[in-house]
């Protein structure tokens, strides 16, 4: 793959004359109208204020004081402080606004890559195998922030590492842009909930929509489906859960497909993990936790009915995290259910274990300690 899309490059002065180059942001960021050069020379303080009014570094010296002049710069800019009493949905809003503007900020701080792929800085470590893993080749001189260099190496590190799975008594290897299931609590909730029965016997196929890792069908085929068909519209998820359900021996009980939803037909357990947050997703993983206007949750319970067999159960599972941000009420999502003909079978609850739902000084703690994830059985209404 190449990351050599049409798209705009980046010009700047320096040597004694017009330099340009290709241009890559991971986020899908404009390139930037105003570069230029810098070296090791440049002042946090300096860098401030240059991106405070939009103008892009690109980095000429050593790498290892680019990324302490990016740590500088970012020690520079404001924390987020909640106001006393202030609305909880307009200070969330408020903070990703904040977090937005942080990124754009820390984005205007550039480095050269060269085809290689291979940073053209002094110092510079190897990043051949994490960038193609991440963005595919680089083909001619290109230019990137150094958080999406940052980015695929710390990616790259948590592929190579992978995570272990205690309900898979296993591994699983996330690959860049692929939300790690690092929240054992919701792999549990699938484990352990009795499957659907039919004929007797436990549901023989499944739907997992929205797969990104594989980590829930490996887990329904671990349990004894037959055949779990997964889905997911991003090419690297697909290509990330068929590796890891290659890994584990599962190539011939789950079938992944690329496409949005639902795959064709119907299946007595239909399982289903959206976003958790209704938001604006700013970055690749963003997508993992925020869904624009709730719409993949409006989606799957939308088409959950044409998908799922008579007497068998739908499984959405989702926190109420979004409901204590007041950023959707459980009202809404009830109204939903019954406005696609569904009802509620049962619903399996678990406390969140996560850090943040244990550290009083997050600035949403009272919200992030009172979060409940839960599986939600929905049946075809009679």
């Amino acid at each position: 793959m190449s990351i050599l899309q049409p798209a705009p490059g980046v010009s700047w002065s320096g040597d004694g004359g017009e330099h340009t180059a290709s241009w890559f942001s991971a986020s899908g960021a404009a390139a930037p109208k105003k570069v230029v050069a810098v070296n090791d020379s440049l002042t946090a303080d300096d860098a401030h204020r240059l991106a405070a009014h939009g103008t892009a570094m690109l980095w000429q010296g050593d790498y290892h004081n680019a990324r302490q002049l990016l740590s500088a710069m970012a020690r520079r800019l404001p924390t987020f402080a909640r106001a006393k009493d202030e609305d909880v949905a307009k200070a969330f809003y408020r903070y990703r606004q904040g977090r937005a503007h942080r990124a754009r900020m820390l984005g205007l701080v550039l480095i050269p890559l060269v085809p290689g792929p291979a940073v053209a800085l002094r110092r510079a470590p190897d990043i051949a195998q994490a960038w193609m893993s991440a963005a595919g080749a680089v083909e001619e001189p290109t230019v990137t922030p150094l958080q999406d260099v940052l980015g695929a190496v710390g990616a790259y590190e948590w592929r190579r590492n992978g995570l272990f799975v205690q309900e898979l008594d296993a591994k699983i290897h996330p690959h860049y842009g692929t939300f790690a299931p690092i929240r054992s609590e919701y792999l549990a909730l699938v484990a352990e909930t009795a499957l659907p029965v039919v004929a007797g016997q436990p549901a023989p196929l499944a739907f997992d929509i929205g797969t990104g890792t594989g980590v829930l069908a490996a887990i329904l085929a671990k349990r004894g489906v037959q055949q779990v068909v997964a889905t997911d519209s991003e090419p690297r998820a697909v290509a990330c859960a068929e590796e890891n359900l290659h890994a584990l021996g599962l190539d011939n009980a789950v079938t992944v497909v690329q496409g949005d939803m639902f795959p064709p037909g119907r299946a007595p357990l239909v399982v289903c993990n959206p976003p958790w947050l209704p938001g604006t997703a700013n970055t690749l993983l963003d997508n993992a936790v925020y869904d624009p206007k709730s719409r993949m949750l409006r989606a799957f319970l939308a088409g959950l009915g044409q998908h799922l067999d008579a007497g068998g159960e739908g499984w959405l599972i989702i926190s109420d995290l979004a409901e204590h941000l007041g950023l959707r009420s459980r009202a809404d999502l009830l109204a939903w259910i019954a406005q696609a003909g569904l009802e509620v079978l049962g619903r399996v609850d678990t406390t969140a274990a996560h850090p943040k739902a244990m550290d009083a000084s997050d600035p949403f703690y009272a919200a992030r300690a009172h979060e409940v994830t839960s599986m939600w059985r929905l049946g075809i209404k009679s």
